[in-house]
């Protein structure tokens, strides 16, 4: 059986690797889309500062037939235009963002499942 420190030392090296991933994919890819006057009113609802990075990158990392039906939905208003994002990105800001998204939504459902598995006495003491 994985041992907690090992599957936790997994978590934490998947929540540095997205931190790395965030940073870059927002300096390199939403930065530009921030200023082009075409695409700035196009990234989504953001919640908190920088929630744009993560709407384009979900809206990169999802196939599109998932983003346009979130897009003719009731909360259309809180997803990047996925249309508008791919016509203006490159195959490195695609790779980039759908590499930090998957990264990310691994991490994260990885340190939920560390707590569930501790609840439940799944690692012995």
């Amino acid at each position: 059986m994985i041992s907690e420190s090992l599957f936790f030392a997994c978590f934490m090296a998947g929540v540095l690797v997205t931190c790395l991933l965030y940073v870059a994919f927002g300096q390199v890819t939403v930065r530009k889309l921030r200023k082009n006057p075409e695409t700035k009113d196009a990234l989504g609802l953001e919640y908190a500062s920088g929630w744009d990075v993560i709407n384009v990158a979900q809206s990169l990392a999802f196939p599109r037939y998932w983003t346009r039906k979130l897009e003719r939905g009731p909360l259309s208003f809180m997803h990047a235009d996925t249309d508008l994002i791919h016509q203006h990105t490159g195959n490195l800001d695609r790779l980039l963002g759908t590499l930090f998204y998957w990264v990310m939504m691994i991490s994260g459902l990885s340190g939920a499942l560390l707590v569930l598995l501790n609840s439940i006495g799944a690692f012995p003491d």
